[in-house]
C-alpha cells in the first residue's frame, strides 16, 4: 500500500490514518524537500543538513502512526501505554456490564412476573408456551424446571470469577515483586474483559430463567440479548489478546451492544415489513465494511462520512490501478471472507425475512466469533507458538459439549413459531429424573459449553508466557 504510507508518516500524532488535512500535505513536502540532497556545487553547509530538527529514528520510535503501519508488527509495539492505565480501561467492562445488569434485569423481572399473574388470573395458558408434559409448577411458577436448570449458568460464571480472581492476584504478586517475566514476556495480563465475560455468563442464567417464567414470542429476546454480550466480548478479547493499546474502550464497546440489543427490538417488533430487513441489511453491510477498514489499519482509519470515499480512493490507486499486493495479506484474507459471511447473512435474511429475529442475529454473532476464534487459532499455529494440553482440551471439550447441547436444543419440546395448539402437539415428557425436559438438558450443556469456551480464551497463550513482547507477532 505505498500511497497511503506516506501521508500516515506524515501524519500529527493522534491523528487517524486516511484523515487527508493541510497538515499532512505540508508535512509531505517538508519530508520530500528535506529528503532531497543539495546539489552539486551548491553553497550549502553539511553541518546545517547534520543539525536539522528532523530525525528519522526518533520519528519511528515514536509516532505511533508509523509503528502500526509497519510490515511486521510485533507485540511490543502494540503494548507501549502505561499498564496500570490499560489496566483501569479495561477494568471499566466489569463495572459497566455489573451496571447494565441491574437496569436490564429489574424491569425485565417486573415484567414476567406481571405475565405469570395473568396467567394464574385468567387461567389462560395459550399465554405461555410450556412443555405440558414436564411442567414442574413451584408457588406461583407454572415451569419451575425449566427455571431451574439455569443454575448452572450462574454457578459456572461464579466458578470462572473465582478462576480469573486466582490468576489476577498472581499477576499482581509478581508486578509487585518486579518480576522481569510479568512485566515484559508473555501476553500482557488484563483481566477487566474476563470479569466481564464472567458477569455476563451469570447474567445469561438468569434472563434465561426470566424468559422461562413465561416463554412466548414477545419477551424471548430476554434470553439471547447477554448471549450477543458474551459472543461480542469473547471477540474483543481475542482482539486484546495482540493488540492491547488499541482495543474497543468500554463506552464504545457497550453502546455497539445497546445499538444490538434496540435492533432485536425493532426485529420483534416490525420483523415481518420488508422496509426493516432494507434497513438492517444496509446497516449490516456498512457496520462489516466500516469495522474491516479499522480492523486492518489498526485503528488508524478516520471515521467519518468521508471513509468510504477514502476506502475507493485505496482500493483504486493501490489494488486496481497498481495491482499492488495487500500489505498485510493474512488480515485482508480474514476480512474479505468475514465480509462474505456477514453479506450472505444480509441477503439470506433480506430474501426470508426469518420470524425468530432473536436467533438470527445471534448466528451472525456466533459465526464471526467462530470465524475469528479459527483464524486466531491458525495463525498462532503458523507462528510455530503452541497450544498446550489444558487449553487444547478446553476447545475439543467446546466442541463436543456444544454439538450435544444443540441436539436437544434442536429438539423444541414447545415452539412460539406456531399457533399454542400445535406448540402443544410438541409437547415430552421429561428425559432426566422424571423433572427435566430436553429443554433442561440445553441448559446444563450451554452453561458447560461456555464455560469451557471461557477457559479455553483464559488460557489459550499460556504458552507465550517465556517469550519477550518483541518476537510474539501481532496477527
Amino acid at each position: 500500500m505505498t500511497s497511503s504510507h506516506p501521508i500516515t508518516a506524515s501524519t500529527p500524532e493522534g491523528s487517524s490514518y486516511g484523515a487527508i488535512d493541510e497538515s499532512s500535505s505540508s508535512g509531505g513536502q517538508e519530508l520530500s524537500t528535506l529528503g532531497r540532497r543539495p546539489p552539486c556545487g551548491s553553497d550549502t553547509d553539511s553541518s546545517v543538513e547534520e543539525e536539522s530538527d528532523f530525525d528519522t529514528m526518533p520519528e519511528i520510535e515514536s509516532n505511533k502512526n508509523v509503528i502500526r503501519t509497519k510490515m511486521f508488527l510485533y507485540l511490543s509495539d502494540l503494548s507501549r501505554k502505561d499498564r496500570r492505565i490499560v489496566s483501569k480501561k479495561y477494568k471499566i467492562y466489569f463495572w459497566n456490564i455489573i451496571t447494565i445488569a441491574v437496569f436490564y434485569a429489574l424491569p425485565v423481572i417486573q415484567l414476567v412476573i406481571t405475565y405469570q399473574t395473568v396467567v394464574n388470573v385468567t387461567g389462560n395458558q395459550d399465554i405461555c408456551y410450556y412443555n405440558f408434559l414436564c411442567a414442574h409448577p413451584l408457588g406461583v411458577l407454572s415451569a419451575f424446571n425449566n427455571i431451574l436448570s439455569n443454575i448452572g449458568h450462574m454457578l459456572l460464571g461464579v466458578l470462572f470469577l473465582l478462576i480469573v480472581l486466582c490468576r489476577d492476584l498472581l499477576h499482581r504478586r509478581s508486578l509487585e515483586n518486579k518480576d522481569i517475566c510479568a512485566m515484559e514476556y508473555g501476553i500482557p495480563k488484563h483481566f477487566g474483559l474476563f470479569y466481564a465475560m464472567g458477569v455476563a455468563l451469570m447474567m445469561e442464567g438468569v434472563l434465561s430463567a426470566c424468559y422461562h417464567v413465561c416463554p412466548n414470542y414477545t419477551n424471548f429476546q430476554f434470553d439471547t440479548s447477554f448471549m450477543y454480550m458474551i459472543a461480542g466480548l469473547c471477540m474483543l478479547k481475542l482482539y486484546q489478546t495482540r493488540h492491547p493499546d488499541i482495543n474497543a474502550s468500554a463506552y464504545s464497546a457497550y453502546a455497539s451492544f445497546a445499538v444490538v440489543i434496540c435492533l432485536a427490538v425493532l426485529g420483534v417488533v416490525f420483523g415481518k415489513n420488508v422496509w426493516f430487513w432494507v434497513l438492517f441489511s444496509i446497516i449490516h453491510v456498512v457496520a462489516s465494511l466500516g469495522l474491516s477498514t479499522q480492523i486492518y489499519y489498526m485503528g488508524r482509519f478516520k471515521i467519518d462520512l468521508g471513509i468510504f470515499q477514502r476506502i475507493a480512493i485505496v482500493l483504486y490507486t493501490d489494488y486496481i490501478q497498481q495491482c499492488s499486493r495487500p500489505m498485510y495479506m493474512d488480515r485482508m484474507i480474514l476480512l474479505v471472507v468475514g465480509n462474505l459471511v456477514n453479506w450472505s447473512f444480509a441477503i439470506f435474511g433480506l430474501v426470508y425475512r426469518p420470524r425468530d429475529f432473536a436467533s438470527y442475529m445471534l448466528g451472525i454473532f456466533i459465526c464471526n466469533l467462530l470465524l475469528y476464534l479459527a483464524f486466531y487459532v491458525i495463525m498462532k499455529l503458523r507462528s510455530s507458538e503452541k497450544l498446550l494440553p489444558f487449553p487444547l482440551f478446553c476447545i475439543v471439550a467446546t466442541a463436543v459439549v456444544w454439538a450435544a447441547a444443540l441436539y436437544f436444543f434442536f429438539q423444541n419440546p414447545s415452539s412460539w413459531e406456531e399457533t399454542p395448539a400445535q406448540s402443544r402437539e410438541k409437547n415430552r415428557p421429561c428425559i432426566v429424573l422424571g423433572f427435566f425436559d430436553d429443554h433442561d438438558i440445553w441448559h446444563f450443556l450451554s452453561a458447560a459449553a461456555l464455560f469451557f469456551s471461557f477457559l479455553g480464551l483464559l488460557t489459550l497463550d499460556d504458552d507465550l508466557d517465556s517469550v519477550p513482547r518483541n518476537k510474539i507477532p501481532v496477527f
